[in-house]
């Protein structure tokens, strides 16, 4: 009985030694690849950053006030063909699936264009559409105002977005000199304080002459 028992013991040792030996030596032959880019890319989702660290993704979008001045109109209205689905740009077309872009620039967010419903989340963002904020919302609408109705992925490419904000202020009753969308205004200069009165110094007194014995 206990020498059939050391030959059990003695094949399950052997078996776990060949298991373990045989990893060792698969290990050493074979060197797995990580890739460094999924085999299938998905437009409009940002890549996972690698293992090892890397660049964070960006905040927020690149500014393009330095862009503006050499943005391109037409440029621009041909990347909006792509929005003409649900935009139209020429004064008095009727809104779509979103709302009709003439004058946008300078215009309050969210504001009444010929009834359209704007989203609560947009409605909340306030202020107008200045060149700083259609940058962020061409980027990412989604990023601007989460909840938002705009499906559209947005412009990776500074360049691009600042082409279409050129068209953007093109459909416009009064467009504006591009070089002025780039440039924002300085802000006013702190007026210098005014300078302490110097302090009076006390007159000396004048030196009187010797008195001289009367004769």
């Amino acid at each position: 009985m206990s020498f059939e028992l050391n030959k059990i013991l003695g094949a399950v040792l052997a078996a776990m030694m060949l298991a373990m030996i045989s990893g060792i030596v698969s290990g050493i032959l074979v060197h797995p690849t990580k890739l460094e880019k999924p085999v299938f890319a998905i437009e409009g989702v940002a890549a996972a950053p690698a293992a090892g660290g890397g660049a964070a993704a960006p905040a927020g979008p690149e500014p393009i006030g330095a862009l503006m001045a050499s943005a391109n109109a037409d440029n621009g209205k041909a990347k909006t063909q792509q929005c003409a689905a649900c935009h139209t740009f020429d004064k008095g077309q009727p809104n779509r699936v979103g709302p009709n872009l003439w004058g946008v620039i300078g215009d309050e967010i969210a504001h009444d264009r010929g009834g359209f419903a704007f989203s609560t989340a947009l409605a909340a963002k306030g202020g107008e559409w200045t060149v700083d904020k259609l940058n962020e919302w061409l980027w990412k609408p989604q990023n601007f105002a989460k909840g938002t109705k705009m499906t559209f992925v947005g412009l990776a490419k500074p360049q691009d977005r600042a082409d279409v904000i050129a068209y953007l202020n093109a459909e416009s009753d009064s467009p504006k000199p591009l070089a002025s969308l780039g440039s924002a205004p300085a802000p006013a200069a702190a007026p210098a304080p005014a300078a302490a009165p110097a302090e009076a110094k006390p007159a000396e007194a004048a030196p009187q002459g010797e008195a001289k014995p009367a004769n």
